[in-house]
């Protein structure tokens, strides 16, 4: 889902595809749809404990701000992607901290909140970013487009998928889908696909003891080998060994 995410204390890199993202409280990080991310916390300590906002971005509220923040129109956008680092903004930071605020009165949690999430939707479509932002909200920007893929992709991950059929569902040709996809993504459809498999099957692997076969299996592969060798493309070791890691690390933090 579309989000804004603000840092009070630390610092954060995110990995979508082969692109990476450094934020820290001086930037903030949005994301214009849904992505399968890498993300490791690189600032923290017991005095300074890491500590972040994430506010999910409805697409249908900011199409009605749009409407107010740009009254004769939106100029136009060259540029889509699904990830912007921008700078720092105090009003939308003090807004946040308000909200959270709010949040912890249930009648100001009620009544007041969503007036703040207004007040952060505006300043943010304001915001240098703010015309990239507005494309989320409008049905047929390429954003919105490849968004609706994307939901498509994270219901079925583990169906088989053919590029044609999902252009077809976002009413755009394979050419132009594939090219807005990975504009917006930095990853081909099959590729995006591919990741949320295996990170699902990671999942399944640390979270519920699955073993690799079975993991493969039920996010849609069909052969071990490639679903071993994908998985050590993408995490650096092989499904058993990477797991082992992963539990090892967490038993250690205990």
């Amino acid at each position: 889902m579309p989000s804004l995410c603000i840092i009070a204390q630390g610092a954060k890199t995110v990995i979508v595809g082969q692109e990476v993202y450094q934020y820290d409280a001086s930037r903030m990080l949005v994301f214009s749809v849904a992505l399968p991310v890498a993300a490791e916390i690189t600032q923290a300590g017991h005095s300074e404990p890491y500590l972040a906002l994430r506010l999910d971005l409805d697409p249908n509220k900011i199409a009605g701000l749009v409407l107010k923040v740009y009254p004769h129109g939106l100029p136009p956008v060259q540029e889509r992607r699904a990830v912007y680092v921008t700078p720092g903004d105090m009003s939308i930071v003090n807004a946040a901290t308000r909200l959270v605020e709010c949040l912890a009165l249930p009648g100001d949690a009620e009544l007041l909140a969503p007036l703040v999430v207004d007040e952060i939707l505006i300043r943010l479509l304001r915001s240098p970013i703010g015309v990239r932002a507005a494309q989320m909200g409008f049905a047929e920007s390429s954003v919105h487009r490849v968004a609706k893929a994307i939901s498509w992709l994270r219901d079925n991950f583990s169906q088989p998928m053919k590029v044609e059929e999902l252009a077809g569902l976002v009413h755009m040709s394979v050419s132009s889908f594939h090219e807005h996809f990975k504009s917006v993504t930095s990853m081909s459809p099959l590729h995006y696909q591919k990741v949320l498999r295996l990170q699902e099957a990671r999942r399944l692997m640390l979270s519920n003891m699955t073993d690799a076969s079975t993991a493969s299996r039920l996010v849609g592969y069909l052969s071990a080998s490639q679903f071993s060798r994908d998985y050590g493309r993408l995490f650096g070791s092989a499904p058993t060994k990477d797991v082992a890691r992963l539990r090892q690390e967490t038993q250690l933090s205990v």
